[in-house]
């Protein structure tokens, strides 16, 4: 475990505690949207619109993955088999611990 999480166990900083597991998350919610963008540009997309429109995605919430906003595992598995790729391929890179 994390010698921060077990500091701030030890010393009942919750709070703090908290305040890192939603940084985190948010750190891998934009890197989800990176990667989903990497995918669109390697199909040949150069543009996000068109991505969408094709895949009956709507424009405006493609948009927002991108953008690295929270989106359900559902709609992440109908955008990763858009990309013509597996669950395994998407996650194989482009996601770094810090």
């Amino acid at each position: 475990m994390c010698p921060f999480i077990i500091s701030c166990l030890i010393n009942g900083n919750y709070s703090l505690l908290h305040m890192e597991v939603e940084k985190h998350t948010q750190e891998k919610i934009e890197q989800l949207g990176i990667r989903i963008k990497e995918f669109r540009e390697k199909k040949g997309y150069t543009n996000a619109e068109k991505f969408a429109y094709e895949h009956g995605i709507s424009r405006s919430q493609y948009a927002q993955y991108e953008k690295g906003k929270d989106l359900r595992f559902s709609s992440l598995v109908k955008l990763i088999h858009s990309f013509g790729t597996t669950l395994d391929e998407f996650f194989s890179e482009g996601f770094k611990d810090s």
